[in-house]
Formats: structure tokens, C-alpha cells, sequence
């Protein structure tokens, strides 16, 4: 019997839920709180043979969700709110002695800054308190962090170069949207690029390095290297990477509209005065784009994400590919949302689950390659999510 906390009622939180009643042999108890618990209302009602209870949390107050821990008494808090929350909901783990898994790392409300070091703080704590943290369980971070842990256990002895490569084939029809939130999005892709070559960060200005790339049944799409937080820990944990570089697609028009909303201050995370009122422009912005949860319907094409490698085996240079293609139809037919909240919430569950299963389970903090990749592969494709490797093939680097 396993009572799992999972906080976030946004798209990806719906497909964590729907996932979990999936597997009522593992999670016999679920409790979904947000902010606003009608929306956890709504994902509960349409869910059938798993008892699912909701409630509303400040998930920024640690004492609100402190309280609600002690409430419900799960085994497990899974969270995917927003990453200004990482923090607060870890304090209420630590001091509750509750285990925690999220999909992304912690950043500042006030800086679009991305680094895993304010959560590897807590390591010595978790470990003094006997639980387990396990950081970024999505799918980039997540998936290709475990793609990698893969590429180094069955294919590699020395891994030399990575490149993860995420392309959105997709089309949903809006003039211009985002995918997930659109607050953490644009400040994700408008940063500096980053990537690390010869034991150092290399700095780039936003998008200033592209080229086309092929992707499997999409075809040639324009690839931006951007920094991404996955990368951190992967140099960290195979220290002999030499360079590791993140890339991602982003069509002509989407760049236009990004290019406008910094131009004309929209992209700002500094409050304004409006009217005697002070407002933040991106959070105003986030208020009047579509919503990422309802593109479902009308998205047509497919992602596909993985990761490019080559190193060395038995003495012999290797390339290897590895990757995941998801129909966005696919995923809103069996879950009403498109593939980037899909390919997120399913390794969310599968974290979850190898955590519960005691296949994931050690005191600290860690990031997913640090775990055995084995047993979450082994159910990543029938969970919806297979995938692909192919050897001794052109990586186009």
C-alpha cells in the first residue's frame, strides 16, 4: 500500500495522475493539491478505480505544506509545481522526514538563473533524515539523463561527447504559444546558451549557435544550442565527457514573437508599476497566452528527443543514438493533453514508482542517472513511451 502526495494541477500533473490510477497495485493512495483545488477537482472526476483525494496548498508556505503532509501521510511527494517551489516543498519533505521527487530544478522567482546547487545542499540533511530526494524525473531533464546512465552501463567505457537533441515537430495551430508554462519556458529559452567543452562553461549569446539537424520521422528541422540544467549534472557524474552541448527547435515564426516580446519588455521578470499596481510583465504575459493544457486537441505531429553520443568501447571509437519519438495526437487521445506534458508526466510516475518499489530508494540527494536506469527502461515503453537506439551512425557534430 503506497500513499503518494502529488502537488501541481497543471498538464503535466494531469498525466502524472491519470498514469498513476494505472497502476492501482502501486499507488493505492493519491492525494493532488494545488493553489486551486477545483482544478485538482476537475483531473480527480474523470479518473475511475483509484482513490484519488484533492486539496488546495500554498505550495510556497513550508507550515501549509508541512500540515498537509502530516494530513494525508504519504510515502513519497511528488511535485510539479513551479521551480520557484522546489525549495519550500523539500524543507517540508526534510522536516516531515517525507521523500521528494520533482521534473525540474530549482530557480529563483527574481533571476532566470538555473543551477542544481541549491538542491544539492540539501544532500547531507536528506541523508541525516533517512530520506530521498530525486531530482529532475521528467523527460529532458529525466529521460535523457537516464538515456545517458544507459549509454554509460551497456555501451560505453568512457563517454566523450553529448549532445541531447529535442525537437517539437508539432503544430497546434496558435499564432503563439508555449508548451508548458509559459513563464518558465520563455525564461528557459531566452537565457544565455551554455555548454561545456574541455572541463570548463562556454558561454554563448541567446541562439547565437544553430544548424539544421535530422530527426527521426520528422525530417531536418534548424537546432538553437541552449543551455539546459540536465547538462550540469551529467558532466558532474561522468567526469570523462569532454564536451556536452543541449539543442532544441524552434520554428521562424516562434522566434519572431519571442524576438517582440523582449523587445518590447513583456519578457521582463522586474515588477512594474501599473495603475498603482505592481505587476510582473512575464506573469501578466503568461496570463493572456493560450494555455498550455488545452493545445491538445488540435495537435497534430510528434516530438522526438533523445541523446547523441560517441566514446569509446574495448578501445574502439563508437557513436550511439538513442532517442524518443511522441505523437501529440497520441498522448491527448489517451490523456485529453499534447506530448510535452505527456513525455514529462510519464517518467514523473515512473520515478515515482521506482522510488515506492524500492528499486530507487537511498538517502540524499540525487539526480536521476545516479540511480540504476535498468528497471525504469525496462517500463518506459510500455508505459507509452518507447524507444529507439542506433549504433555506429552519423551524428551530424
Amino acid at each position: 500500500m503506497s500513499r503518494v502526495l502529488v502537488i501541481g494541477a497543471g498538464g503535466v500533473g494531469s498525466v502524472v495522475i491519470q498514469k498513476m490510477a494505472q497502476h492501482p497495485a502501486v499507488f493505492t493512495d493519491i492525494m493532488l493539491a494545488s493553489r486551486t483545488e477545483s482544478k485538482c477537482k476537475a483531473i480527480a472526476s474523470k479518473i475511475q478505480g483509484v482513490n484519488i483525494s484533492t486539496a488546495s496548498v500554498d505550495a510556497d508556505n513550508v507550515q501549509e505544506v508541512v500540515k498537509l503532509i502530516e494530513t494525508f501521510k504519504p510515502e513519497l511527494v511528488v511535485n510539479v509545481a513551479l521551480p520557484y517551489q522546489d525549495l519550500p516543498i523539500m524543507d517540508a519533505c526534510l522536516e516531515t522526514k517525507v521523500s521528494y521527487l520533482d521534473t525540474a530544478n530549482y530557480e529563483p522567482i527574481d533571476e532566470a538563473k538555473y543551477e542544481y546547487s541549491w538542491q544539492w545542499a540539501y544532500k547531507k540533511r536528506f541523508e541525516e533524515a533517512g530520506i530521498t530526494a530525486i531530482l529532475g524525473c521528467g523527460f529532458d531533464p529525466g529521460v535523457t539523463s537516464i538515456f545517458t546512465a544507459h549509454a554509460a552501463k551497456h555501451h560505453f567505457d568512457e563517454i566523450h561527447y553529448l549532445d541531447i537533441v529535442d525537437c517539437n515537430g508539432g503544430d497546434h495551430g496558435k499564432a503563439f504559444a508555449t508548451n508548458f508554462n509559459p513563464e518558465i519556458n520563455i525564461r528557459e529559452i531566452t537565457q544565455e546558451g551554455k555548454y561545456w567543452e574541455d572541463g570548463q562553461w562556454v558561454t554563448t549569446k541567446p541562439h547565437e549557435i544553430h544548424k539544421p539537424l535530422n530527426y527521426p520521422n520528422i525530417g531536418e528541422k534548424e537546432s538553437y544550442l541552449i543551455y539546459h540544467e540536465e547538462l550540469e549534472s551529467l558532466v558532474k557524474n561522468y567526469p570523462t565527457i569532454k564536451r556536452a552541448r543541449f539543442w532544441m527547435t524552434f520554428g521562424q515564426e516562434y522566434l519572431t514573437h519571442l524576438r517582440v516580446i523582449q523587445n518590447i519588455g513583456m519578457a521582463s521578470i522586474e515588477p512594474i508599476n501599473y495603475e498603482g499596481k505592481e505587476i510582473v510583465p512575464i506573469q501578466f504575459l503568461k496570463a493572456v497566452l493560450p494555455d498550455p493544457g488545452d493545445l491538445g486537441e488540435n495537435y497534430s505531429g510528434e516530438t522526438s528527443i533523445g541523446c547523441r553520443i560517441r566514446g569509446v568501447k574495448d578501445g574502439q571509437e563508437k557513436t550511439y543514438y538513442i532517442y524518443n519519438n511522441c505523437s501529440h495526437q497520441q498522448a491527448f487521445n489517451e490523456t485529453g493533453m499534447q506530448g510535452v506534458s505527456y513525455t514529462t508526466g510519464v517518467p514523473c510516475m515512473l520515478g515515482a514508482m521506482m522510488f515506492l518499489e524500492g528499486k530507487w530508494e537511498k538517502p540524499g540527494v540525487y539526480n536521476v542517472e545516479e540511480f540504476n536506469p535498468d528497471p525504469f527502461l525496462d517500463l518506459l515503453g510500455e508505459n507509452g513511451l518507447p524507444w529507439i537506439e542506433q549504433t555506429d551512425v552519423d551524428l551530424e557534430f
